[in-house]
């Protein structure tokens, strides 16, 4: 299934239409309205640094909501997928992304590599490491996964100027273990070296880390080799757990 994009000045995808996203969308807003908590909600949106307003629901309450939303609903296809997704980003609150964010990675064998521009969307709309570090390590790399195919979407990524699109292109081989392919790991970090964003710079530090679980001596080497080109942060994050 195929999913068209339209005019930069409009909506990049048109909404499919889905009866299961129907029904969980309302049930959804439902559910988690009336849990919502104004005077939790402005202290996590300040946590969050103002991405977007908050519903005010913790994670478990919130897990446990969801729990309810979902009850006696079907297995969905991907254009259900698609669907949900859309609606929950199109609403303000942050924890009805979260719910899409979780209801992706529960699916993601539903998902084909046409969802990849999906997912871009997702990361690129109200963009922060809440939901784009999950987006990166659970959906996209799924996708990828699934497809080698898209390793060459990736290699635009981690060229792109946005700054998430780098970040998920960085880790989305987080949770591959020994499946990781090395050398695009290593290009990767090499290519956004020179960045001075936090947020790129902890993410070079952060898959080196979690590689360093199944190959510590080749991030050890990589680091020594390379440590004029990374910054303090990315070299002291890819050690944390292996020591210099």
């Amino acid at each position: 299934m195929g999913f068209t994009a339209s005019g930069p000045s409009g909506p990049p995808f048109a909404m499919p239409d889905s009866a299961l996203a129907d029904l969980l969308t309302e049930r959804l807003t439902a559910v988690y309205g009336s849990a919502a908590d104004p005077v939790r909600a402005a202290s996590m949106r300040a946590y969050m640094k103002d991405v977007a307003p908050f519903l005010g629901i913790a994670t478990p309450r919130r897990r446990a909501l969801s729990r309810t939303v979902l009850r006696d609903t079907g297995r969905p296809g991907e254009q259900d997928c698609v669907a949900l997704a859309l609606r929950c980003w199109a609403l303000p609150e942050r924890e009805y992304h979260y719910f899409a964010v979780d209801y992706l990675r529960r699916h993601v064998q539903r998902l084909s590599s046409d969802f990849l521009p999906v997912a871009r969307h997702l990361i690129a709309t109200v963009s922060w490491w809440d939901t784009v570090d999950a987006l990166a390590a659970h959906v996209v790399g799924g996708l990828v996964a699934a497809d080698p195919g898209l390793r060459t979407a990736m290699d635009r990524w981690i060229e792109d100027g946005d700054l998430w699109i780098a970040r998920t292109a960085l880790l989305h081989q987080l949770r591959y273990g020994p499946d990781t392919d090395t050398d695009r790991l290593f290009a990767y970090c090499l290519r956004r070296s020179g960045d001075t964003g936090f947020f790129i710079r902890k993410a070079i530090g952060w898959c080196l880390r979690e590689y360093a679980k199944t190959d510590p001596r080749a991030v050890r080497e990589f680091v020594a080799a390379r440590r004029e080109d990374l910054a303090p942060l990315s070299a002291r994050e890819a050690l944390k757990n292996i020591g210099a």
